[in-house]
């Protein structure tokens, strides 16, 4: 067995591992459970995927655990939970797209990561080609829900853009939904803080056929009626499939290679 692959199994021993130590005996400093209310990281997590986060991930390593469990910090292609920039009482999931340093630039809906062109098989677009929306840097987003997300956005756009490209500051991470076309993201609101990140999400142990009115229960009587709801339907509307699965993100070592000469193609129809 090569390195690489003994490596891989190695890993794939240790997410195990985590994933049934947290179902053991995790509690609040170990786990979270998060429920996806929105469709903004289509098709890789649905709206109604009830999820447990491991917080552990990206924990500092102690001077013992450190050989116990995969401590490691966030990667391109992770999943990730954290903290919403805009109001941190709110909790967010999407995909690390830019770690400090990188250069980034989005065309015709396609990520350019340091000159290189990302294969990204998880993306889900649904609407029509969009150039405000699918160009990035491209100018100040208004349609944004918090002015707190508004100012982000602009002082990114501001002290961070070189060159028409986006660079990310020491400490910082930018984050992307896999639904392009219906994701509030850094495209919006800008960097996420490394301190912000909570963990990142291993396992879907219940999927649930639901609104995203009932989710966040925003609406008088929506969590009432939503009990109600999983009450009469739970059989028929629970996706068996998805239960126990294992949320991985997408890592760079399968990324194929691609010329450091962007190739800035036309618009999709």
């Amino acid at each position: 067995m090569s390195e690489k692959s003994e490596t891989k199994a190695r890993n794939s021993i240790a997410e195990w591992a985590v994933t049934i130590l947290i179902l053991l005996f995790g509690t609040s400093s170990l786990a979270q459970p998060f429920v996806i209310p929105t469709s903004s990281m289509e098709d890789t997590l649905l709206v109604g995927d009830h999820l447990i986060v491991d917080k552990l991930a990206y924990a500092p390593a102690g001077s013992i655990s450190k050989y116990l469990l995969p401590y490691e910090e966030p990667k391109h292609g992770d999943v990730i939970v954290f903290r919403y920039p805009g109001d941190i009482s709110q909790t967010y999931v999407k995909r690390l797209i830019g770690a400090p340093g990188d250069r980034l630039k989005m065309v015709n809906r396609v990520v350019y990561r340091n000159g290189v062109r990302l294969n990204e098989p998880y993306t889900y677009q649904k609407f029509a080609y969009d150039a405000e929306r699918d160009n990035f840097p491209s100018g100040l987003h208004t349609n944004v829900r918090e002015a707190l997300a508004l100012q982000l956005q602009r002082e990114m756009l501001e002290n961070n853009v070189v060159n028409g490209e986006v660079v990310v500051p020491p400490g910082h991470y930018f984050a992307m939904g896999d639904n392009r076309d219906n994701s509030e993201d850094s495209r919006y609101w800008g960097f996420v803080p490394r301190e912000n990140i909570i963990g990142r999400p291993v396992l879907v142990y219940w999927s649930y056929r639901a609104s995203t009115e009932d989710l966040l229960g925003n609406t008088p009587g929506s969590m009432f009626t939503h009990f109600i709801d999983v009450g009469e339907h739970f059989f028929t509307r629970t996706r068996w499939k998805r239960t126990c699965m294992l949320v991985r993100g997408f890592p760079d070592d399968k990324l194929p290679d691609h010329p450091l000469t962007p190739n800035y193609g036309s618009p999709d129809p």
